[in-house]
Formats: C-alpha cells, sequence, structure tokens
C-alpha cells in the first residue's frame, strides 16, 4: 500500500517509495528481532558486532556505528557490561578517554550468535538477485547521506 495523498506527482511518488522503504526496513528489523536472543536488543547486538569485527572502539565511535546518540550508548554498555559481555578500560594515562572492550564471554556469544543472524539476513535478501542488491545498497546510501548543501 502506498500513499493515499492527492498532491503534485512528485510529491505522491516520493511519499509512495518512503512507506515502501521504512516498511519494509520495519518488516526486515522485526524478522531480524526474532533471531535475537532473549533480552538482547537490536542495538546491543550492533554494539557486540561493531566489537567483534571492528576490535576496542571508544564510544562515541560505536556510537556512529551503530547510528545512536552517546547518551543512548551509554545505557546499552551498562547493560552489556552487567550481562558480562563488554567492559570499559580508561587510558591510564588520560582517564577522561574510555575504551570499550569485548570480554572473553562476549566474544564466545557474539562469535556464536552473528554467523546465525548473517545466515538468515542472507536468507531474507535472497529474494533479490547480487546485481539487485547492489543497486539497494547504492540508493540506501545515496538516501543515506541526503542531498548535498542542504541544512
Amino acid at each position: 500500500m502506498g500513499t493515499h495523498f492527492k498532491g503534485p506527482a512528485s510529491q505522491v511518488a516520493a511519499l509512495d517509495a518512503y512507506i515502501k522503504l521504512v516498511r519494509a526496513a520495519e518488516s526486515l528489523s522485526a524478522r531480524s528481532h526474532r533471531l535475537l536472543p532473549a533480552g538482547l536488543t537490536i542495538t546491543q547486538f550492533g554494539v557486540l558486532e561493531a566489537l567483534h569485527h571492528l576490535g576496542p572502539m571508544c564510544p562515541s565511535a560505536i556510537a556512529g556505528k551503530v547510528l545512536k546518540s552517546a547518551g543512548n550508548l551509554t545505557l546499552v554498555v551498562d547493560n552489556l557490561a552487567r550481562a558480562g559481555l563488554v567492559q570499559r578500560e580508561r587510558n591510564p594515562d588520560d582517564r577522561r578517554f574510555l575504551t570499550i572492550h569485548l570480554t572473553a564471554r562476549g566474544r564466545t556469544f557474539i562469535a556464536g550468535l552473528f554467523p546465525k543472524i548473517a545466515a538468515a539476513i542472507t536468507a531474507e535478501f535472497g529474494v533479490l538477485t547480487a546485481a539487485e542488491q547492489a543497486t539497494l545498497a547504492g540508493l540506501c546510501r545515496k538516501l543515506g547521506r541526503g542531498r548535498a548543501g542542504q541544512t
């Protein structure tokens, strides 16, 4: 279902595409959430995945990777630390600088979970050809960057 808005063709087309994009993203997100173990949020998974593939990072770098605010990330890291999956480490030379690391338990957890999630996402995207996936990725990147020079 698209928009029921009756306006200029350019607005109708944009709104229709937006509705379809959001619905597809929400549908994929809902199916992805069902794959996660009870109590683990998609943002927590994103933090664990980033640390797993990129190594220890400061909170602001992680926030940028998972597209969350620093304030929200603090709560996410608190919960992951409470579960024993990550730990915070202060720089001994500058105590203001903090790095988040996976614990041994966190490494084992994400190493076991990530392949299952990757396989499920691969299956979800199997409805698209490799060329369609590449086109979609490019279009999403273009939309994500927005119009150049616009505030």
